[in-house]
């Protein structure tokens, strides 16, 4: 009860706060336009006109909520202003991408582990890339793969997959050196082969480290395939919903495929969650 009355607090906190700095972004407008009529108006004309405007600087909750109703329950499916249309288009490059990225990123963390050149070679490199701004790199993406005939879902895909595969490399690699030397010892006093060690010990060891890192991941993937629709000039997907905003001033609209996109990662985010509680759970780690 007391952690329900926190998170209220705080939300209710955060709403206050965004309708102020509604009026307050929002009031050149209003007295821009009361300056033209030759009209004073008063401060509660004035918070009802910046809570009512139709391209606001910063929409009040009241209108994106709304807009994030119309377009999600009062559209069909089907329709290209649906959000949940557009909100499927995105997801399939982000499951993709986020899939191909937990592949690739096991895939090297194992290699980390038993090959010591790629140790000194790959993982600083992996490192390295992180560094390089995404909003860089996915518009020469884009062209390359253009260049040769590849467009669509692929591009997106490889972008996603580009930002989920690092948070998944480093926690699996953390992982998979979790067991100490004590353990590691043991396993050899039962002669054990290095794949016992592997399955019996270091990837046991390493799953509550991979689900807490694909919990990042996926997040990460859904925000590489959102940048990666806004330069190819994509006209489905939340990333096409934002662009569309953006270029015609529809400041309510982009508020509420933001919202879109924040939902749509808190779901698979808890939807990761669910997977790992049954995953340890089936292991002996959680009740």
């Amino acid at each position: 009860m007391r952690k329900l009355f926190a998170v209220f607090t705080v939300v209710l906190v955060i709403v206050a706060i965004w309708y102020a700095a509604a009026v307050k972004m929002n009031a050149k407008w209003a007295y821009d336009q009361a300056a033209r009529a030759k009209v004073e108006i008063s401060f509660s004309e004035l918070v009802k006109d910046t809570w009512a405007q139709e391209r606001p600087v910063l929409p009040a909750p009241h209108q994106v909520m709304t807009e994030l109703w119309k377009t999600t329950v009062g559209k069909k499916i089907t329709s290209k202003r649906s959000l949940i249309f557009h909100g499927w288009i995105t997801l399939e490059a982000t499951l993709l991408g986020f899939i191909t990225g937990t592949l690739l990123g096991i895939a090297l963390s194992v290699g980390i582990i038993y090959i010591r050149a790629m140790d000194m070679s790959v993982m600083p490199w992996a490192i390295a890339s992180q560094t390089v701004p995404i909003l860089a790199i996915a518009p020469m993406i884009i062209v390359v793969l253009n260049s040769v005939g590849i467009q669509g879902l692929i591009p997106k895909a490889i972008i996603s997959a580009y930002l989920s595969f690092f948070p998944v490399l480093v926690g699996m690699v953390k992982g998979l050196r979790a067991p100490d030397h004590m353990q590691m010892d043991l396993l050899k006093t039962y002669n054990a082969s290095k794949s016992d060690a592997f399955y019996k010990l270091r990837l046991p060891s390493s799953v509550p480290y991979l689900f807490t890192s694909m919990k990042v991941g996926i997040a990460a993937s859904l925000v590489g395939t959102i940048v990666g629709e806004l330069p190819t000039g994509a006209i489905r997907g939340l990333g096409a919903r934002l662009l569309t905003g953006s270029y015609y001033g529809q400041t309510i609209q982009m508020w509420a495929a933001l919202f879109a996109a924040a939902l749509l990662a808190a779901g698979l985010v808890a939807l990761v969650g669910l997977a790992e509680k049954s995953v340890l759970k089936k292991m002996g780690m959680v009740r």
